[in-house]
């Protein structure tokens, strides 16, 4: 078998041609393992010398951001521009202007300015969240939840614009095309959009902030706010376990927020003390003598309404000497109301109700107090000839 001379210097020429392809693939890619490694050395120099400034200014040690900066590594980030700036001039004194080879460059640097220019953005965000939350105002308005919200609308916009860059494409057109699978996207981030939307609502309207004690009627949470973000609201119930609960449910149902009780000047005791109705009995005017001697609180007991203490029965007296307790104890609020009054009758005897606020808010100590209280009422109810009732 016999081979041309034209058939081969064709062979020949597609040989030359591909080992030129290769040994300029080889070129490319060699030139692009030196560019990352200069911008690593043009970083690292940069890195070692923002480091030293800091470690010797005193100035910068002393700022409040300082802590803040450092934390979220924004200085870190700000630096990882300046090799993405340089290597993005280098292409253009080593190969031919408007070539393939420059552009592919200038791609992938384009993308990694895009990454970085989102973590110093994020960074920032973050500074800013980290110094806020150390304010009065995190507790009324906490901005986590915004803040994830413009997270998410930022990486969402910055990942359209690498694929722009990486498909030649103006992010305009691929926003466009998304437009007809807007209800794709609402899907897929529904909890992410239901969630700032309730957050926003949650702090205009200052529904709930960090540090609140908020109870859900169907007892899934019984306790403090300890954290608000875009998608959940922490909640410590008192057993030390954690809820967590969508900020769209707290908008969308009603729940029970005791601020009002913590921020007012007390917090307030209901009950009721069952008497035994076979025990009433109106007083003589001997009975309510010995009565008066035995319980000195009630010494002075002057005419109520008008008229003579006598036809006054026990638990009349029984009530008086109820609200005179209480206004003079030390742990009760006597500025806030003070209502002793008797309840309609019932098969386990007659109610008196008591109605007072304990200064004392705290969990613990409001229920050690106001039981104290009560232990001592019904105690003394033997002293005006009354009885508690008990069933049989």
């Amino acid at each position: 078998m016999t081979i041309s001379a034209k058939a081969l210097e064709e062979f020949l020429v597609q040989k030359i041609h591909l080992g030129t392809q290769l040994s300029g693939a080889l070129s490319v890619l060699l030139i692009g393992v030196a560019l990352i490694a200069i911008g690593i050395g043009i970083n690292w120099i940069c890195q070692w010398a923002f480091r030293w400034i800091v470690r010797h200014s005193k100035r910068l040690q002393r700022s409040k951001w300082h802590q803040y900066l450092v934390k979220r590594q924004l200085g870190h980030h700000l630096l990882l521009l300046v090799p993405g700036l340089i290597l993005y001039l280098i292409p253009d004194m080593l190969f031919e202007k408007d070539s393939n080879v420059i552009r592919l460059f200038h791609r992938a640097d384009i993308i990694y300015m895009i990454i970085v220019i989102m973590k110093i953005a994020n960074g920032t965000m973050l500074s800013f969240l980290d110094a806020y939350s150390k304010t009065d105002k995190n507790k009324k308005h906490p901005l986590q939840g915004l803040v994830q919200g413009l997270q998410v609308i930022m990486y969402f916009i910055g990942g359209i614009i690498i694929v722009a860059v990486l498909i030649d494409k103006s992010p305009t057109v691929l926003l466009t095309g998304l437009g007809a699978s807007a209800a794709v996207l609402m899907l897929i981030f529904k909890d992410s959009i239901l969630g700032f939307v309730a957050g926003v609502q949650l702090s205009q309207n200052d529904m709930i902030k960090l540090g609140d004690w908020i109870q859900m009627p169907d007892g899934t949470a019984n306790g403090t706010v300890e954290e608000i973000t875009l998608n959940t609201v922490k909640v410590r119930n008192w057993d030390n376990t954690i809820t967590m609960i969508p900020p769209y449910t707290l908008v969308s149902s009603p729940f029970k927020n005791w601020r009002g009780m913590q921020e007012s000047g007390g917090r307030r005791v209901d009950k009721e003390i069952y008497i035994d109705l076979t025990c009433l009995e109106v007083l003589t005017p001997e009975r309510l003598g010995e009565i008066c001697r035995n319980v000195p609180l009630m010494e002075g007991l002057v005419p109520v309404n008008g008229h003579e203490n006598s036809g006054m029965t026990n638990i009349q007296i029984y009530r008086i000497y109820i609200e005179k307790y209480l206004r003079q104890h030390p742990e009760v609020n006597p500025a806030l109301d003070i209502i002793i009054t008797q309840k309609e009758v019932t098969p386990y005897g007659l109610p008196v109700e008591v109605y007072f606020f304990l200064k004392d808010k705290s969990w613990a100590s409001y229920e050690k107090k106001q039981s104290d209280i009560f232990d001592h009422l019904m105690t003394m109810a033997s002293e005006f000839g009354l009885k508690l009732y008990q069933r049989p």
